[in-house]
């Protein structure tokens, strides 16, 4: 008996073990930037937050997020999140790590392409408006109806009378959500010039990252001034007290995630949900009942 309670600790210690090398996978590119930058010949300032640190903060504040995942559910709330940046801003590592111990059921993302040519002759905010959270949800937008301000004012993709029309129907917009009982949170990653331009570099000679290189991402760097000036008119002309604007700092990816989950926790008054004690149930025996053996033909080949 004593070996089976033996065994069975080693294999929940090693369960729990592997949920954190999740964390540990992603940090991975972290070492991998600084290194493939350094090859290419350029000047790496690591000024980052130390690695325990981060860990013990980011494990602490992902179990707050659970807690705020049972009471969404438990009191029918309606979460919406937005994410907005420029390219490279760190939006979508910030994503990764507040959905990462969440239930997809209840915490989703929605990343949405570019329109198509039916959803172009719609209203504008027609094709998000399916993707918000019904009672007991939350949903994180990666890029919002905010790309009318954004890319698509910079690169030509609406008409200044669309481009105006946006601002004088995105307050109303915003407030009629808010008054269907939906809490939005909009966030903006704000990045340095350098900083995105050594993101870039990284994303341009890492293999794995290659993908996420788009034509569209070369020139929005070309017009880097360009879109500072889009930002600024978008937060000027929607930056209400109903829906603000929030800036994360992104320059520091460890912290910026940190700053941006600490800062959602406050955003919505939560208390610890109480759950029945869970036990497991006996599993039925049958003494007549053998498991079959899986044939060697469907079974993946144990390389490791």
């Amino acid at each position: 008996m004593s070996q089976s309670l033996s065994e069975n600790a080693r294999r929940l210690y090693a369960e729990i073990m592997d949920s954190f090398d999740e964390e540990l996978e992603m940090e991975i590119d972290d070492e991998r930037y600084q290194a493939l930058l350094t090859e290419a010949g350029q000047t790496v300032h690591d000024e980052g937050m130390d690695r325990r640190l981060y860990f013990r903060e980011l494990l602490r504040l992902q179990g707050e997020l659970v807690k705020l995942q049972d009471w969404v559910v438990e009191k029918k709330l309606k979460v919406v999140v937005i994410f907005e940046g420029r390219d490279a801003a760190g939006k979508g590592g910030a994503i990764k790590r507040i959905t990462q111990r969440l239930n997809p059921r209840v915490c989703r993302v929605a990343a949405l392409p570019a329109p198509n040519d039916r959803e172009r002759t719609q209203w504008y905010f027609q094709r998000y408006v399916s993707h918000l959270p019904a009672g007991g949800e939350i949903v994180l937008f990666d890029r919002s109806w905010y790309n009318r301000a954004g890319v698509e004012r910079v690169m030509g993709f609406c008409t200044d009378e669309e481009y105006e029309a946006f601002f004088r129907d995105v307050g109303e917009f915003e407030k009629m959500l808010i008054r269907s009982g939906i809490i939005l949170i909009k966030y903006w990653f704000s990045i340095s010039d350098e900083e995105q331009h050594r993101r870039f570099m990284m994303r341009m000679i890492d293999p794995l990252k290659q993908w996420k290189l788009s034509p569209m991402d070369l020139e929005s760097r070309r017009r880097w001034e360009d879109y500072t000036k889009a930002k600024e008119i978008m937060m000027a002309r929607s930056h209400i007290p109903e829906a603000p604007w929030w800036v994360v700092e992104g320059d520091d990816k460890k912290r910026a995630r940190l700053n941006c989950i600490s800062h959602l926790l406050s955003q919505i008054p939560y208390k610890d949900i109480e759950h029945d004690e869970v036990e497991l149930p006996e599993r039925i025996h049958h003494p007549d009942y053998k498991r079959l053996p899986t044939p060697d033909e469907m079974l993946v080949p144990a390389i490791y």
